[in-house]
């Protein structure tokens, strides 16, 4: 997920990471190397706040791993396939849909 923001002054638009994305990219600049368990990438990343949405809202990766439920990941992509729905939790609870649904008993 990335959103490409308002252009600016700049020829080349800045573009915001959030998400799996943000979090892949924090895993392949410190090349984190698996399988591992699940506080490994906490402390190898010193458990960073990842963005979730463009607006802002992050979540802990160790919260994250948390809300996973899961101890141990074979790969980099089972790590990320295991937080996307975390990721898409926090998006969605932080909309105004989400608000909504929590709001109203549906």
């Amino acid at each position: 997920m990335a959103a490409v923001p308002p252009p600016s002054d700049g020829d080349e638009p800045d573009t915001v990471t959030f998400g799996i994305p943000a979090l892949d990219e924090r895993l392949r600049e410190n090349e984190v190397t698996f399988p591992i368990t699940a506080d490994s990438p906490v402390s190898e990343l010193d458990d960073p706040e990842i963005p979730c949405d463009p607006a802002g809202r992050s979540i802990r990766l160790s919260a994250a791993i948390d809300h996973a439920d899961r101890h141990r990941f074979e790969s980099r992509r089972d790590l990320l396939n295991a937080l996307h729905p975390v990721f898409e939790d926090v998006r969605e609870s932080s909309s105004v849909t989400g608000w909504l649904r929590r709001l109203l008993p549906i």
